[in-house]
């Protein structure tokens, strides 16, 4: 991938073993629906910390070639991109932010900084999101993301760069 056009400040970068805790901080950030369970706090941290090793065991499981980045903004970590790079297109497995990081505008250039690679490697960028994420499926949409397909709970969505996009639509 080519040096990505980001915004002041911006930078993305592989993710290192040391960024472990960080990864930790950020999956408990963003799963505020296990954090409502009733329940003894330990239990919960104990559910959260199962789900964030099944989810990073289900991506090198499923997607053996991915690749996992650090989002951060003034070389301080704000969030994670996960992209598999695959013959055919560039899937967008994961992206996620801190919450104080959110709204910022950060995802939408990270995101288009991915349709430029994905336009220079000639491949469609490929994500799912849940159906009741509707501010990120409506953020993909201001992107020039298409539904192409759906799976409960999940939308399939692409973007096509220009040079394919005349031949996706037929």
């Amino acid at each position: 991938m080519r040096k990505l056009n980001l915004p002041d400040g911006l930078h993305i970068r592989p993710s290192r073993p040391s960024d472990r805790p960080f990864l930790e901080q950020l999956h408990h950030a963003t799963r505020e629906d296990l954090q409502l369970i009733q329940g003894e706090k330990e239990l919960i941290e104990s559910v959260i910390e199962m789900q964030f090793k099944a989810q990073n065991q289900g991506y090198g499981d499923q997607f053996p070639n991915a690749m996992y980045f650090i989002i951060e903004k003034h070389h301080e970590a704000i969030g994670k991109a996960t992209l598999d790079f695959g013959h055919n297109e560039i899937r967008l497995l994961d992206i996620a932010f801190l919450p104080q990081a959110r709204r910022h505008g950060f995802g939408k250039a990270i995101i288009q900084s991915f349709q430029m690679a994905a336009t220079q490697a000639c491949a469609p960028l490929s994500l799912t999101v849940l159906k009741d994420n509707l501010a990120a499926q409506r953020l993909y949409l201001s992107l020039g993301f298409r539904v192409d397909s759906f799976q409960e709970p999940y939308y399939f969505m692409a973007w096509y760069p220009p040079t394919q996009r005349v031949m996706s639509a037929g």
